[in-house]
C-alpha cells in the first residue's frame, strides 16, 4: 500500500512519487490537485518560450516585452503550485465534515454547517485555479504569436495545458456547487466559473491557429 503524502509536500516530492500517490486510491492529490499542476505546467512552458527570445541578437526589439510577460507569469506559477497543496486541503476538510456524528438533531446541525463551510472553501480554491488560467491563456495569445517560432509548439501546449486546467478546475466548480445550499453564494460562483470556461474554449482555439500558422 503507498504511504499517503502530506499534503502540504507535494512539491517537495520527485514526479514519480506524486504520479504514484494520484494513481492510488487515496483521495487526495485528485483531479482539483492535477488541474492545478496542468496551469502550473503551463505558466513554466510559457516562460521557457519567453526567455528564449530574451537576450538574442535577432530579438532584441522583442526582449522587453518577453522579459516583461516572463515576469507576469512567475507569481501565476507559484500560487498555482501552493494551490496544488490547497486543493487538497480543501477536500480533506470536506471529507472530515461529512464524517462527524449525527445521532442527534443538534449533531445533524453541526455537520450540515460543516459540510456546507468546507464545501464553499473547496470551491473558491479550483475557482482561483480556473482564474488563473485564464490570466495564462492571455498571455499564451500573445507568446504564441510573438515568440520564437522554432517554439511555436511549446506555447501550443502552454496553451492547451493552461485550458485543461482551467477546465478541470471548472469542473470541481461546479461538483461541489451541487452541494451547496446557500443559493447566493452558488449563484455568484457559477456566474464567475462558466464564462472562464466558455471564453477559454474560443481563445484556445485562436492560440492553436496561430501556432499553426507559425509552424
Amino acid at each position: 500500500m503507498l504511504k499517503a503524502l502530506s499534503v502540504n509536500s507535494f512539491t517537495d516530492h520527485t514526479l514519480a512519487q506524486f504520479l504514484d500517490q494520484l494513481s492510488s486510491s487515496n483521495p487526495t492529490p485528485g483531479g482539483g490537485t492535477a488541474a492545478a499542476l496542468s496551469g502550473a505546467l503551463a505558466a513554466s512552458l510559457l516562460q521557457m518560450v519567453c526567455r528564449l527570445k530574451i537576450g538574442k541578437k535577432n530579438y532584441l526589439s522583442a526582449a522587453a516585452a518577453m522579459r516583461a510577460r516572463l515576469e507576469q507569469l512567475e507569481p501565476l506559477r507559484r500560487e498555482l503550485l501552493e494551490l496544488m497543496e490547497q486543493d487538497s486541503v480543501a477536500y480533506a476538510r470536506v471529507m472530515e465534515a461529512y464524517q462527524l456524528p449525527k445521532a442527534n438533531d443538534a449533531e445533524k446541525s453541526a455537520r450540515d454547517n460543516a459540510i456546507e463551510t468546507a464545501l464553499k472553501h473547496a470551491t473558491d480554491v479550483p475557482l482561483r485555479v480556473a482564474e488563473l488560467c485564464g490570466a495564462l491563456l492571455s498571455h499564451a495569445q500573445f507568446i504564441a504569436a510573438e515568440g520564437n517560432q522554432n517554439a511555436a509548439s511549446d506555447a501550443g501546449v502552454g496553451a492547451l495545458l493552461a485550458d485543461a486546467g482551467l477546465q478541470g478546475a471548472v469542473m470541481n466548480v461546479r461538483i461541489n456547487l451541487a452541494g451547496i445550499r446557500d443559493a447566493a453564494f452558488a449563484q455568484d460562483r457559477r456566474a464567475r466559473a462558466e464564462p472562464l470556461a466558455q471564453n477559454a474554449l474560443t481563445q484556445t482555439a485562436e492560440i492553436q491557429r496561430i501556432v499553426q500558422s507559425r509552424m
